[in-house]
């Protein structure tokens, strides 16, 4: 087993950090696209959640536009994962032997392969925003687990080669 050093401190992020740009496999064409910020001025005000979205894949030219539908979060990893508003499989995801570990962007990607590379994991505390559970302290405890560090990152760097061949 590789021991990897490095300090990995809890940045306090959630899910919501990272939806407003999330990476999906396109319903048309199968190749990469992108579910986006709809360019609506009309509810700059709203929460990040509900805001308008668009699906946009530059190869086939789909474009879809999402308003007020209910959104559905990924939870678990025992089956593939969606995107929260089209139900659109995520691009940036693979099957291990332990469940199915995704990301909705690289920004996500990244932060999950340098919580799993680190050896000493400082979580965030609690009572400093009243936020209980980050995105890391949500990850399963698969993907946490020292034992699993080199088969998680081996699906990490498939997920980057994956991004690589599209």
């Amino acid at each position: 087993m590789t021991l990897f050093s490095g300090r990995f401190r809890d940045p306090r992020s959630s899910e919501y950090d990272f939806i407003s740009s999330i990476m999906v496999r396109c319903p048309s064409c199968a190749k990469a696209a992108r579910v986006v910020l709809a360019p609506d001025d009309s509810n700059l005000g709203g929460r990040m959640l509900f805001r308008p979205r668009r699906l946009v894949c530059r190869d086939c030219g789909l474009s879809r536009v999402w308003s007020g539908r209910p959104v559905t979060l990924s939870r678990g990893t025992a089956e593939p994962a969606t995107d929260p508003y089209f139900g659109v499989s995520l691009w940036l995801q693979v099957e291990t032997r332990h469940g199915w570990l995704w990301a909705y962007d690289l920004e996500h990607l990244d932060l999950i392969r340098r919580f799993v590379q680190a050896s000493l994991r400082e979580r965030a505390p609690w009572y400093d925003t009243g936020q209980k559970m980050t995105l890391v302290a949500r990850l399963p405890a698969w993907i946490k687990r020292a034992r699993n560090r080199d088969e998680v990152l081996r699906a990490v760097s498939r997920i980057h080669a994956s991004l690589a061949a599209a």
